[in-house]
């Protein structure tokens, strides 16, 4: 029998000491075989390090791991360092405040294996609080209110990816490989995922499975984040110039419908800043951009397949 490829679980950890333990317990929980973790606390002010090399001590001899502690770099830096330090053929992206559910990384194995032009595959996830109670079956239909069966063609996860991202949690799988073909995570960025998935959607090589994977937490700091004012304009300014910049790959209509996101990304900071001339003005072209790109040819692309 061949022997399973080996998964890296890239655990970027910071200011989680509440939560990391139950992170890492849910790797080892994991019946996937061949794994191994790597972790590394970018400058947390709290004890995350002192709990992760305290579960280091109780549960190290169980699975390989490898642990680091520096200065604040932030998300996409660390994510670059862990997949650099990392074994595996495949990375398991992980966050410290979740967790993933049994079975997930099998399914996801399974599917990779099965779709060989497929670079990384995104699952599903429930939603708990703080304390791990649940509050949502499904974090893409319930939280994020998408419709899943767009993800069922490569053409319907470009216009997922595109118009509606609604991945909540670390729910992705990746080759190696892939990130060799897009290249890794553009450093600096706040808001990181969106990128990567964008580059992959452009080249076909995003799937998906309709399979909870993992529990997505949501607790003071990240809820919070997402409501205040001047955090969302600056990540909505941010989203918008990753859209620019990722324009270019695509062949039309996604470049057509990526470029009316811009004006709905813009039309969102306009109202934000109380600039409501810019608002009617940006949804305008929006609503014109959707229109042509709904009349225009689709390209036809060589891996062409359903999700």
């Amino acid at each position: 029998m061949r022997t399973p490829p080996l998964v890296s679980i890239l655990i970027p950890a910071y200011n989680h000491e509440a939560f990391v333990e139950r992170c890492l317990d849910s790797v080892l929980e994991d019946g996937y075989p061949a794994k191994e973790i790597v972790i590394i606390d970018d400058g947390s002010t709290d004890k995350t390090s002192e709990r992760i090399l305290a579960w280091i001590d109780r549960h190290g001899h169980e699975i390989s791991i490898e642990f680091a502690q520096r200065e604040h770099k932030g998300i996409t830096a660390t994510l670059n360092e862990l997949a650099a330090r990392a074994h595996g053929e495949f990375y398991r992206l992980g966050a410290s405040d979740d967790y993933l559910l049994p079975g997930g990384l099998d399914a996801q194995m399974a599917y990779l294996l099965a779709h060989p032009h497929k670079g990384a595959v995104i699952g599903d996830s429930i939603v708990v609080d703080r304390d791990g109670h649940r509050l949502h079956a499904s974090g893409m239909t319930e939280l994020h209110h998408a419709d899943k069966r767009q993800y069922a063609t490569d053409q319907g996860i470009r216009r997922a990816v595109i118009t509606h991202w609604a991945v909540g949690g670390p729910v992705t799988l990746l080759r190696r490989t892939a990130l060799e073909t897009v290249a890794r995570w553009t450093e600096g960025l706040r808001i990181d995922d969106w990128d990567l998935f964008l580059r992959l959607a452009a080249h076909d090589a995003l799937g998906f499975i309709d399979v909870p994977v993992c529990a997505y937490r949501l607790h003071g700091a990240n809820f919070s984040k997402t409501r205040h004012r001047a955090t969302r304009i600056v990540n909505l300014e941010e989203s918008r110039q990753v859209a620019i910049q990722r324009m270019v790959l695509f062949d039309e209509p996604s470049r057509t419908l990526l470029r009316a996101q811009v004006h709905y990304i813009g039309a969102k900071v306009a109202y934000l800043q109380g600039k409501l001339a810019t608002v009617a003005l940006r949804l305008a072209c929006y609503a014109l951009l959707r229109a042509w790109a709904a009349v225009r040819p689709v390209a036809v692309h060589p891996h062409a397949e359903r999700a």
